[in-house]
């Protein structure tokens, strides 16, 4: 990811999203960082940041996107309920 796209994303995270705001501006701007990974041979993105599910997910993104953590709450379900030995 490119300098001046971290920089975008991580103003939407802490001034908007943290606060409750999802724009649909914001939604288009990670579309458009997504696709121009997915031109560049990306397979997937992972949706590092507690606060950016709130707008992207599988259904908007242009790539399958892993939320880290709904993934890590899965592992850890999973680990909670296997029987020790």
């Amino acid at each position: 990811m490119e300098a001046a796209e971290r920089d975008v994303i991580d103003r939407i995270i802490f001034d908007e999203l943290v606060n409750g705001v999802c724009a649909q501006s914001a939604i288009a701007y990670f579309q458009q960082v997504i696709e121009r990974l997915k031109c560049e041979g990306c397979d997937a993105v992972v949706l590092g940041c507690t606060e950016i599910p709130l707008i992207m997910n599988d259904a908007n993104s242009p790539l399958p996107a892993l939320d880290s953590t709904r993934l890590l709450a899965r592992a850890a379900l999973r680990r909670a309920m296997t029987p020790t030995t």
